[in-house]
């Protein structure tokens, strides 16, 4: 499974790319940083990002798309910042059909270290050990997209196939009341109404 991660913001957009399955080793394919000038206005800022970010998808054609929930904060600048980014993707993976899961921090660095407590030294060394890589990626924001996409490989996909099959079985039932309303509706005591 191909996981394109992303670790959301406004300034700096971490983006991973990375090929596995649980219990099997995994892969890095791609990794970096989108950046966009604090000092350009918010509505050129979402265009340049949105246009980088559509680059990832067409160049790495991922299978499922990771993103890290945003939390509040104190900081409502960042947070809608980091909301807006996390919109843009989410629009680029429903254009290609793809499933979009949302990971908790604490929950990216329980499946990466073992520990959702873990700083981000001991996370950013376990991607580096986990991915084989001969240095640890910087900065900060690209190794948290990689350590999304080693969760979401983990955690994910099986939370994927889930949504999915309760997507497919919701579907199935409210189709088939609608075919039992249809039905009730053209006939009541054996007399079709008009």
């Amino acid at each position: 499974m191909r996981v394109l991660a992303v670790d959301p913001g406004l300034t700096r957009c971490g983006v991973g790319v990375v090929d596995g399955l649980p219990g099997r080793r995994l892969a890095l394919v791609d990794v970096g940083v989108i950046r966009t000038p604090s000092t350009d206005p918010t509505p050129r800022r979402l265009v340049a990002l949105e246009d980088e970010l559509r680059l990832w998808f067409e160049r790495h054609q991922p299978e499922a798309v990771a993103i890290e929930r945003v939390f509040a904060d104190t900081n409502v600048s960042t947070v809608l910042g980091t909301a807006q980014c996390t919109g843009i993707v989410m629009m680029l993976a429903e254009r290609r059909g793809l499933h979009v899961t949302l990971h908790t921090p604490t929950e990216v660095k329980a499946a990466v270290s073992g520990s959702g407590r873990a700083d981000k030294r001991q996370v950013t060394a376990m991607v580096t050990r986990l991915l084989g890589l001969d240095s640890p990626p910087r900065p900060a924001d690209a190794a948290d997209a990689l350590a999304l996409a080693i969760c979401h490989v983990w955690r994910g996909g099986t939370q994927s196939r889930f949504a999915q099959a309760a997507e497919a079985h919701a579907s199935t039932v409210v189709a088939a009341r609608a075919a039992a309303t249809r039905n009730r509706r053209t006939t009541t005591a054996g007399v079709p109404r008009p």
